[in-house]
């Protein structure tokens, strides 16, 4: 019989693990779960006789593929995978999966959580700005994006966007002006909201060449990765312009120089985009359901390595 692993330092809502549950054993599998391990040879162990293994932001490496002798399929609860190695999942023919759009309303709101709270001044009772009539570029117009582009038209901004892999007109359709370059979209929006995945091409692309290019009282959004960033690059634009400003859901690996750039910075304390209750179901379910329909399918939709 298959058996369906849970592994989650990070655990899920118990609403989510029982609805995990639900769907695994409903399906004939037998369920394990795994949560707050403080060890990593405690996921090796807990992989051994796995059939299929969910996990969140939990490295799945080459150590615990190799461990994993029974896997089939691993499937990330949630859209970046840069925590699965897929070259060691292919190599032992393991299926890797992530489960994209189920945390995307939950990041896209987050987003503008934190441009609210930058726009209004963290709410310490001075005067703030609106972001109606403002410009918004989305920068990797995906599920998060859209959902960034619904808010922001919501709120009254003109929202931009640039992509290479979505067609011009699917982004017209959806009310949004698509930009034919980059450098176009931060040189035309007040705001950027960042959502490229961090991949050996986008690693530290957002860079200071870049960013300079940004108007007046620019605010960079980045709920994406924090690798995608040029830390280095953001601290001398800052140290420049005095009207910039970065707000991400987390923390730099340099966070300590951006202490006296009180007021122009926000850092969760730690990857909170897709921390809501909703997303923390749609996201295991969704996995759960991907994971039985490819074990009794062979549906591979949402595979995500070669």
């Amino acid at each position: 019989m298959s058996k369906v692993l849970v592994a989650t330092e990070k655990p899920f809502a118990k609403a989510a693990v029982d609805q995990i549950k639900a769907v695994v054993t409903k399906a004939g599998f037998d369920f394990a779960l795994l949560e707050k391990y403080t060890d990593k040879s405690e996921l090796l162990e807990a992989v051994k006789d796995a059939s299929a293994l969910i996990v969140r932001s939990d490295k799945v490496t080459a150590e615990v593929i190799e461990a994993a002798k029974e896997l089939k399929i691993v499937v990330r609860a949630g859209a970046g995978y840069d925590n699965l190695d897929l070259e060691a999942c292919t190599s032992k023919g393991i299926v890797a999966m992530n489960t994209p759009g189920q945390n995307s309303n939950a990041v896209a709101e987050l987003a503008f959580g934190m441009m609210i709270s930058m726009a209004r001044n963290a709410y310490n009772g001075t005067a703030g700005t609106e972001l109606r009539g403002k410009k918004i570029g989305i920068h990797a117009y995906g599920n998060v994006g859209l959902y960034v582009a619904k808010i922001a038209q919501g709120i009254g901004m003109e929202v931009y966007a640039f992509d290479p892999f979505v067609d011009a007109e699917k982004i017209k359709a959806d009310g949004v002006t698509p930009l034919a370059s980059v450098e176009e979209l931060y040189a035309t929006c007040q705001y950027v909201s960042l959502h490229i995945p961090a991949t050996p091409q986008t690693k530290e692309s957002i860079n200071y060449d870049l960013l300079r290019k940004m108007p007046k009282n620019a605010v960079l959004v980045n709920t994406a990765r924090k690798e995608v960033i040029h830390e280095a690059d953001i601290i001398k634009l800052m140290n420049e312009r005095a009207d910039f400003a970065y707000i991400s859901d987390i923390a730099p690996d340099n966070k300590d120089a951006y202490t006296p750039f009180e007021g122009r910075y926000f850092f969760t304390p730690k990857k909170m985009g897709a921390q809501t209750a909703e997303a923390n179901i749609n996201a295991g379910v969704a996995a759960a359901e991907q994971i039985v329909d490819y074990i009794k399918n062979g549906n591979t939709t949402y595979k995500v390595n070669k």
